[in-house]
């Protein structure tokens, strides 16, 4: 029986996580990593804003501190299928791979919608996660996966995005860090 290497890692991954896993975040290194207790399972290349870190609602920058992934959204969705407003758009983004920033900020692939957990920091008043609508999700500017980009969220390749979502559960805490 031949089984496809992806296939495979997914799962080894889903075999080792437990509820002990979580996602850290780290800013510096335009990285998301996925542990099980203290043990890195995954590692992933992501796209913080080009703004910059912050918390305050409509300033399109990266909130820190500890969150969950509330949802999940896109389960079984085609691959860079566009979403709009969360909802599935049934059309299929044009992947820029070049290093390029285009006009449009399409989300695509699969969303994992974040809640702060860190009341007066990241939950409640202007300063909420939740309500700003950050998200780790898929791009269609893959081409600038690896440096800072987005418009406030977490922007993975598809493939990755797709991987992650398929073994990570909602509850899941991240950490995003500088």
């Amino acid at each position: 029986m031949k089984i496809h290497s992806s296939a495979l890692t997914l799962i080894i991954l889903s075999s080792f996580l437990s509820a002990n896993n979580s996602i850290e975040i780290d800013i510096s290194q335009q990285r998301l990593y996925v542990y099980e207790d203290k043990s890195m399972l995954a590692s992933y290349p992501i796209s913080s804003s080009s703004f910059g870190e912050g918390q305050i609602e409509n300033s399109y920058k990266t909130p820190l501190g500890k969150h969950k992934i509330l949802t999940k959204i896109g389960t079984n969705v085609e691959k860079n299928t566009i979403f709009v407003s969360r909802e599935n758009m049934n059309q299929v983004a044009e992947i820029v791979h070049e290093r390029q920033n285009n006009e449009n900020d399409y989300v695509t692939s699969r969303i994992l919608w974040l809640d702060g957990l860190e009341e007066g920091h990241n939950k409640g008043g202007n300063v909420d996660s939740f309500k700003r609508y950050i998200y780790i999700h898929g791009t269609h500017e893959e081409g600038l996966i690896g440096e800072k980009a987005s418009h406030g969220c977490i922007r993975m390749f598809n493939n990755d995005v797709i991987e992650l979502f398929s073994y990570i559960p909602e509850e899941t805490e991240v950490n995003i860090k500088i």
